[in-house]
């Protein structure tokens, strides 16, 4: 969606940022009676962040399934809202939302489960702990039970981010090199969604790094350009 930013109250006058704050009201008087100036510019994100504290208080009160639950709806909310697109700045595919679609994929998981063992308790806690710090716990800790739900997380991240990119370049001009890796990151994500994620978690984090790799080229922030990318992906193995 492409918005002026710039937005000026017809009440009070106030100006503000509607790239910075996501309100069309005024953060003045309170009116939804504005005008924009400058260019429009594409916009996808909005002002929210992920907050799971009062959440993480009922762990101890509580089945873990049922907190995690809990957790869910929050980052159900909280990934429907997010972009990566901000006043036409491309923006990096951040930690917390790919926690964020973890911990949806892992309530998916443990809603089967009669019990969970030691490993998989300290892994679900230590997720649902740093989430909403941009942590997730390594891919040497994620126990055999749950690395489909990492790997879910991480071809739902890479889809969206492609899109956003995709999105983005709608009035640019990629080169071949771009389009390739663009190309390589929708197979390997549409892959890793075929297996249902179920991968040693080490691959799936080697698509994530590149994906990354890739946003940070785009936005000339990063030392890996699209040929070494493209390397990185096909030299992949999917077999543990």
């Amino acid at each position: 969606m492409k918005v002026r930013g710039e937005r000026e109250c017809t009440e009070c006058g106030t100006r503000w940022s509607y790239f910075e704050t996501g309100s069309v009201s005024c953060p003045g008087c309170g009116s939804l009676r504005s005008v924009g100036s400058g260019d429009r510019r594409e916009h996808t994100d909005a002002a929210v962040t992920l907050d799971l504290a009062d959440v993480r208080a009922d762990v101890n009160d509580r089945p873990l399934v049922d907190v995690v639950g809990d957790a869910t709806d929050r980052c159900r909310t909280y990934v429907a809202r997010r972009g990566f697109i901000a006043g036409g700045d491309l923006r990096p595919l951040d930690e917390t939302y790919v926690a964020a679609l973890e911990l949806r994929a892992v309530h998916g998981l443990l809603a089967g489960y009669r019990s969970l063992g030691d490993d998989e308790q300290l892994y679900v806690l230590s997720l649902l702990r740093d989430a909403d710090d941009g942590t997730r716990p390594p891919a040497a800790d994620v126990p055999p039970s749950l690395r489909a739900a990492r790997g879910i997380a991480v071809a739902r991240a890479v889809t969206d981010y492609r899109r956003a990119i995709t999105d983005w370049a709608a009035d640019r001009s990629l080169d071949s090199e771009t389009t390739t890796a663009l190309e390589a990151l929708g197979d390997h994500a549409t892959r890793l969604d075929g297996l249902d994620g179920d991968i040693d978690p080490e691959t799936a984090g080697t698509i994530l790094s590149a994906t990354r790799s890739l946003g940070d080229a785009l936005r000339g922030d990063g030392g890996t350009d699209e040929v070494e990318i493209v390397a990185q992906l096909d030299s992949l193995d999917y077999r543990d």
